[in-house]
């Protein structure tokens, strides 16, 4: 028969583990609340489509509705061929970073979109604006580079290239200077699917 012997840490744990367990009479109420709370939890990870997120799926950014001049005008540009949302808007130097990046600005748009204070027109920020341009480098770098481009415009350096956000002058690219359906007043934007499931549906019917 093995014996272990608990150290001070862990006899301390033990204490304050006993004192967290509710008195007999309160173990029913508690277990409700707790499982009332979870559930909300869950309720609202499947309702704000949080799983979607995970995702390079461009419809995920429709989820917001009011983005949809962003991926209509994304949709009708060159750049739909080799690019996503992501792409373009989250860095790509580490797994960590990216994936921190994303959290941080999801949960900044989810805020705002749940207490209804988004902004009639929409403009990337400052943080955004250098993940853009770093990204922009990163898939062009190479044309950037090209030595026969560097030759027809002595002034043109690689220094000169990169020392300015890139959409100064391609300003076009790749959702439109105005930014709106206006530009592509025939796009299909796809429509968020309804968070209610297909049996509660048919039971109100």
């Amino acid at each position: 028969m093995l014996i272990f012997e608990l150290g001070p840490l862990s006899l301390n744990c033990m204490k304050l583990f006993r004192k967290l367990i509710p008195p007999d009479q309160w173990k029913v109420p508690v277990i409700i609340i707790l499982g009332i709370f979870i559930g909300l939890g869950f309720y609202a990870f499947y309702i704000s489509k949080a799983h979607s997120y995970l995702s390079d799926d461009p419809s995920t950014c429709v989820n917001c509705h009011i983005m949809a001049p962003q991926y209509a005008t994304w949709a009708h540009s060159a750049h739909r061929e080799v690019t996503n949302c992501n792409t373009c808007h989250v860095p790509h130097d580490n797994v960590f970073n990216h994936y921190y990046f994303k959290a941080k600005d999801g949960l900044r748009h989810a805020t705002i979109f749940t207490l209804r204070n988004e902004p009639q027109v929409i403009e990337i920020k400052e943080a955004g604006e250098k993940v853009v341009q770093q990204n922009c480098i990163r898939c062009h770098e190479q044309l950037i580079k090209d030595p026969e481009l560097l030759t027809q415009r002595t002034h043109h350096t690689i220094e000169t290239r990169t020392d300015r956000r890139c959409w100064e002058c391609h300003r076009d690219v790749p959702h439109g200077r105005e930014n709106s359906l206006s530009l592509t007043p025939n796009a299909l934007v796809p429509v968020p699917q309804s968070p209610v499931p297909k049996w509660l549906k048919e039971m109100m019917d």
